[in-house]
């Protein structure tokens, strides 16, 4: 039965930030499936260690289109059924694994923050130049 468990990995903003920084990874499960069997499914299908599972039942929002020749016609997104998996220290699932986790890299390099072209532009004068320029942006001059 644990194979058979049907996971299907929420792969978005949220659930990748989940996965990097503890190690829990979210699931589109059955309306069946309970703690037990997503716990077993996960373990039979990666070779990890499930620390715990909580459950969480969604319910389907509430939608408006619009027909042909004007008529309103309402329906309503299907419920879901979503599991937080979390698993051991140091055990990774494979969805949100980057290029450089790939190939053994590290990716906790800072990143440095972009700079405007107009910022290095000003930066590359000299400071009677910058002094000048902010002189002119205060009066008013271009």
């Amino acid at each position: 039965m644990e194979k058979t468990t049907l996971l299907r990995p929420r792969l978005s903003e949220k659930t990748f930030g989940l996965a990097g920084s503890n190690t829990v990874y979210v699931f589109d499960v059955p309306a069946s499936a309970n703690k037990q069997t997503v716990a077993a499914a996960v373990t039979a299908q990666f070779d990890v260690t499930v620390i715990g599972v909580n459950m969480l039942n969604v319910k389907g929002k509430a939608k408006r289109t619009v027909r042909k020749g004007g008529r309103a016609a309402s329906g309503q997104q299907a419920n879901r059924k979503k599991a937080y998996v979390a698993l051991k220290e140091g055990d990774k699932l494979p969805f949100f694994q980057t290029e450089e986790d790939a190939k053994g890299k590290k990716t906790d390099q800072k990143v440095e923050k972009a700079v405007p072209v107009a910022a290095q532009t000003v930066k590359a004068e000299n400071k009677t130049a910058r002094r000048g320029l902010l002189r002119m942006r205060k009066s008013g001059e271009k």
